[in-house]
């Protein structure tokens, strides 16, 4: 039996490829309102990224969250996904 691939999302910062289960889902709801998606479930416009810091800043200095989401990204949401990104590597590394 062949296996069955996960759905596969593109990164905003280093524009790879990932199953979406490794990636960071930051969603733009109706209401325009940005937030964190960890369930992966929210209504909206969402952008994908890599836990890797580098493709943190590639995005923020890209303004790729900001544009994938056609919406101004505060620096709140990307102090988040920062210490996402480090829990997630602190997790992987032990």
């Amino acid at each position: 039996m062949t296996e069955i691939p996960g759905r596969i999302r593109t990164c905003v910062g280093c524009r790879t490829e990932r199953p979406k289960n490794e990636m960071l889902r930051v969603a733009r709801g109706a209401d325009g309102v940005i937030a964190i998606d960890t369930t992966g479930r929210r209504q909206g416009r969402g952008a994908y990224i890599c836990p890797d810091p580098e493709c943190l800043r590639a995005a923020v200095k890209k303004k790729a969250l900001s544009r994938a989401l056609k919406h101004h990204v505060g620096n709140e949401i990307y102090a988040m996904m920062e210490q996402w990104c480090a829990d997630r590597e602190n997790t992987s590394g032990r």
